[in-house]
């Protein structure tokens, strides 16, 4: 599913337009990323949870090359799935 469509499927179970569909998944996006990069997380009871993780530097290898390159620490995006939706997926 692209942005689009979920922007569309949200449009058609909320009964908004488009438009007001796409600006309130486009501010569900900022909300997110924003709190995401303040270092804090994001919890849907029973959804799941976004968070951040911090990925420590490591040795890797150029696959064309097989030259070991040195990659930074890192901090990356989670997300942990609740238990509703888990159940609701299987």
């Amino acid at each position: 599913m692209t942005k689009q469509d979920f922007v569309d499927a949200v449009a058609g179970r909320a009964n908004l337009t488009k438009r007001d569909a796409g600006a309130a998944v486009d501010a569900f996006l900022d909300v997110v990323t924003s709190t995401l990069q303040g270092g804090d997380s994001v919890t849907f009871t029973g959804f799941g949870k976004f968070h951040t993780t911090r990925r420590a530097a490591r040795m890797g290898v150029n696959p064309r090359t097989g030259a070991p390159v040195h990659i930074a620490a890192a901090t990356v995006p989670k997300f942990s799935a609740g238990s509703q939706l888990k159940k609701a997926v299987n």
